[in-house]
Order: C-alpha cells, then sequence, then structure tokens
C-alpha cells in the first residue's frame, strides 16, 4: 500500500486532536495501518497544534520537511507557517477565517491579509483547496465543528485512501452523541465545499 503522510495544523481549541482521532478510527476502519503524533506546544494559551499522520506501511509517524503529502490547515497563518513540510506537489486544504495571536490583539504584531497567505501558499503547491471554514460550521450549528468541515475537504479530496462511510462511521463513535448530528452537517458542508 502507498504511504500518505498528512500534517494537521491548527491553534489550542481548534479541535485538531478530535479530527486526528476521527481519521486514525477511520482508517482503522478501512484497515489502513495508520500512525500517529502530536506536538501540542503552548495550545492552552492559543498556540500551534501539529498531528502528523501516516497512512499506510511506514515505520514511522514523523514527516520531514518537504515530505508531506498533504497539509490541513484550521488557522491561515498557521498554514502558512507549516509549508516547509510541503512540496509542489503537496495538496494544501485550508481555512480561511483567521484567529489571530494574543500579540495582535495587544498591538505588537500584525496579522497579514488573507490574500497575501493564499498567493504565498499557491507560489509553494499547485494543489491549494482554500475555504471559510467557520462560516460552513456556523451553518452545520456550531463554530466548534469547523474541525470536522476540513476532514470532510479532505476526504472530498480523495488524497486519502478511506471512503467517506467509514469516516462518518468514525465521527459517530469519536464526538459526543449530543453533537452526532451537527458533525455529519459539518462533514457534509466540507466534503461539498471540496467539490
Amino acid at each position: 500500500m502507498d504511504i500518505t503522510r498528512l500534517i494537521i495544523v491548527a491553534v489550542g481549541g481548534q479541535g485538531n486532536l478530535l479530527a486526528s482521532k476521527v481519521l486514525g478510527e477511520a482508517a482503522l476502519l478501512s484497515d489502513i495501518p495508520v500512525r500517529m503524533s502530536e506536538i501540542h506546544g503552548m495550545a492552552q494559551r492559543g498556540g500551534v497544534v501539529e498531528s502528523a499522520m501516516v497512512f499506510g506501511d511506514a515505520k514511522s509517524p514523523i514527516i520531514s520537511d518537504g515530505e508531506a503529502d498533504v497539509l490541513l490547515g484550521f488557522e491561515p497563518s498557521e498554514t502558512l507557517r507549516a509549508m516547509n513540510k510541503c512540496s509542489k506537489d503537496t495538496r494544501v486544504i485550508t481555512n480561511l477565517s483567521p484567529l489571530p495571536p494574543f500579540t495582535v490583539a495587544i498591538g505588537n504584531g500584525v496579522y497579514p491579509e488573507i490574500e497575501d497567505i493564499k498567493t504565498l501558499i499557491k507560489e509553494r503547491t499547485k494543489n491549494l483547496i482554500a475555504f471559510d471554514a467557520l462560516q460552513l460550521a456556523k451553518q452545520a450549528g456550531s463554530p466548534m465543528t469547523m474541525n470536522i468541515v476540513l476532514v470532510g475537504a479532505l476526504i472530498k479530496s480523495g488524497v486519502l485512501p478511506m471512503s467517506r462511510k467509514s469516516v462518518e462511521q468514525a465521527i459517530k463513535s469519536k464526538t459526543k452523541k449530543a453533537f452526532t448530528e451537527m458533525n455529519l452537517k459539518a462533514f457534509d458542508l466540507g466534503f461539498a465545499a471540496a467539490a
């Protein structure tokens, strides 16, 4: 089986770890070997959270610079910051709704323009899917479902060797019952957005 390397970047609280758990469970349901590692950084203070997932018969979950097959970004500037993991052939899927860091809020920093971020990403890869996932999450019923919107877009892109059905099953088993329907709707909206 071919190896597929996925990097997920987010800011603490955006649901990176739940998205990783859903994708890991879907891989197991699909009989796909998966290895995973996480870097939490200063997540509780709004810092970056990064997950590396390797699908297929790999020996290690470590993804070196230029090796990612796909980069899934929950925050645009964090997506840009992680571009060193990408090559020209990497598929990049990113949310365009910014979550500026604390330094911007207190006036000690400037958040880059979204169009500038998109331009810089496009210069580094030929495969970009970029949309406002936060808006779709709100349509699904809660901004907290943005992670699952992006999982939907990832699955629609076809870069991971797993079915929509296996991911829906994983959402049902990994999310709280009270939020399952909302997350399934978020997944559908993200799936449609990447079409």
